[in-house]
């Protein structure tokens, strides 16, 4: 027998029917973690750097660790990449160039394909991208075995370019303004509302033009970096971008352990620039001091709270950045960052690349024969500067070795820029050098130019050593030169004395000096360089530093003295 069917309550009704309809609220976007991973001034170091680094830390404790190698450097670099579903790899320039052997025998071929395996996304143009002229750094982005230096491409494989991209927001072409390379790019991690996209803005800084040989930027401009990167920040902002990240191939100066981060006594040029930097910028990866350093900008001014870091030179730290960024509030709600050192021995993640250390050692074969070539035997110290005012018997060798070399065409002096000399002179124990050894030092193939000036040129190019145009720099001077000088006086009088030998220099008088290719056209600010008159180019300074080392069978390095600091404040 079958039931009647009871009639609902209309308040029943009522329920069931709100319970049907009502749709569970869908969760509101979760914040997204984004780990950047900033690296800079690589010089093309694909083998562990050969001194030992003496590693300071917050604790007061110092211990020594060999640091850097591509096997190394990727290992750190993947292994970063991993803890994060968001990652991005930037650089901020001076990834090639100045480079040992290995990698600049080949035109750092081997640095920018072993870079672009080891997951490098993005790279800002450093000053030393610049060395061997625009045209061949287009074509380390591009590939291609076109023959554009002075050495031979492709000479172990073809060359394919960068997988990554260079950005250069500050450098156009003077003839119509269009850029060199992209200045910014974007990356979106996520879909739908729970996208989050970063902005990434990378360039060089204005002075490269003074920084390397002038043909090598011909055509080039170089402009104001504040206002490239601001521009490069609005454009970026109308394009939805939620965090900006900019690499930037300028520096500062810190004295602080790398695992004690702060902004305390930090000094250099970038501030300059950081001081008029768009405040929703939250991120600066620096380099070009070869420092390594963590500050928060905001505890210098609280209306820009970015983080400004950097990594310091060949591949010893690379900084790990964590971004938590709000894709609702479209920001960054919070940051950190730390500098992790590269273990030559695999030891900060318990493992080499081996992939890349097949790599590297493919062109280290390649290039032993001329890396082993023993050029000559030295006694004395062979130490790297401390500073580029700092005096050395080293640098006083390379120019003795130039003007030995251009004797012929007149040189009664010769200069040398204490910052083109790369790395120290370290012999074997019974003091044999070779090949490998010197191309560390010069590894820029200048050619030697003899020109003509008078006295009062020549005093004028002294007192350019201590203006105010870029940083102080004092010439490594060949034999029978001397100078003093004395900081605590004003500026374009602080050099005290010198002569030529032992005659104090005339200004009526003329002069047949010789130095590098760079300095004459007027490299590192040393404009009245390009003044000189009778130009005779010789050889290549390296050829020249061989030469000279030639001459005995033990050639013993200057003593210094030829160029004194009377400065007592």
């Amino acid at each position: 027998m079958s039931r009647p069917i009871k009639k609902l309550a209309p308040a029943i009704l009522s329920a069931l029917f709100l319970t049907a309809c009502t749709t569970v609220p869908a969760p509101a976007p979760e914040p997204v973690e984004v780990r950047l991973i900033g690296l800079n001034d690589f010089h093309g170091n694909l083998e562990p750097q050969r001194r030992a680094l003496k590693l300071a830390h917050g604790d007061g404790s110092v211990e020594e660790v060999q640091v850097g190698g591509l096997a190394a450097y990727s290992a750190v670099v993947k292994s970063l990449r991993q803890q994060s579903e968001n990652s991005i790899v930037i650089a901020a320039g001076d990834m090639i160039s100045a480079s040992p052997l290995v990698s600049s025998l080949f035109l750092d071929e081997p640095t920018v394909t072993g870079l672009s395996a080891m997951g490098l996304d993005y790279s800002a143009v450093g000053n030393h991208e610049f060395d061997r002229g625009w045209r061949e750094l287009k074509r380390m982005q591009d590939g291609g075995c076109e023959k554009l230096a002075n050495r031979e491409p492709c000479q172990v494989e073809p060359f394919a370019g960068a997988s990554y991209q260079i950005l250069s927001a500050s450098t156009v072409f003077e003839k119509d303004g269009a850029p060199l390379f992209p200045g910014s790019a974007i990356e979106t991690f996520g879909e739908g509302e729970n996208a989050v996209s970063v902005g990434i803005i990378g360039l060089t800084l204005e002075d490269t033009p003074n920084l390397v040989t002038p043909s090598g930027v011909e055509g080039l401009r170089f402009m104001d970096e504040a206002d490239a990167i601001n521009a490069e920040v609005t454009k970026l902002a109308g394009k939805g971008v939620d965090a900006f990240v900019v690499a930037i191939h300028q520096g500062l100066y810190s004295n602080l352990p790398y695992d004690a981060p702060g902004c305390d006594g930090i000094n250099g040029s970038l501030l300059d620039i950081l001081a008029r930097l768009d405040p929703r910028i939250d991120v600066v990866l620096s380099g070009h001091t070869h420092q390594f350093y963590v500050c928060e900008y905001g505890e210098i001014d609280a209306t820009r709270p970015f983080v400004v870091t950097s990594a310091g030179y060949g591949g010893a730290f690379v900084t790990d950045v964590a971004l938590t960024i709000d894709p609702v509030a479209n920001d960054v709600t919070a940051k950190s960052a730390r500098n992790v050192v590269v273990r030559a021995d695999g030891s900060t993640v318990n493992s080499l690349d081996r992939d890349a250390a097949a790599y590297v050692a493919k062109y280290v074969d390649a290039s032993n024969t001329a890396a082993g070539r023993v050029v000559g035997k030295v006694t004395g110290d062979g130490r790297y500067r401390k500073t580029a005012s700092e005096e050395t018997p080293l640098g006083n060798a390379i120019a003795d070795a130039q003007l030995f070399a251009t004797r012929e065409a007149g040189a009664q002096l010769a200069l040398m820029n204490n910052s083109g000399i790369r790395a120290a002179l370290t012999p074997r124990g019974d003091g044999t050098v070779t090949f490998s050894d010197i191309y560390t030092v010069q590894p820029f193939g200048n050619t030697l130019v003899t020109m003509t000036y008078t006295g009062e040129q020549l005093l004028a190019l002294f007192e350019q050593q201590f203006d105010d145009d870029g940083f102080i720099q004092t010439f490594s001077p060949s034999q029978g030169f001397r100078l003093t000088y004395d900081l605590d006086r004003p500026v374009g009088s602080r050099v005290v004395s010198v002569t030529l030998d032992g005659k104090p220099i005339d200004p009526a008088k003329t002069y047949r000096v010789t130095m590098n290719s760079f300095l004459a056209a007027g490299g590192d600010s040393f404009t009245v360089f390009k003044d000189g008159a009778d130009a005779t180019v010789g050889p290549v300074d390296l050829d020249a530093f061989e030469a000279w080392l030639e001459q005995a069978d033990v050639i013993a390095l200057p003593a210094e003295g030829r160029v004194v600091n009377l400065t007592k404040n």
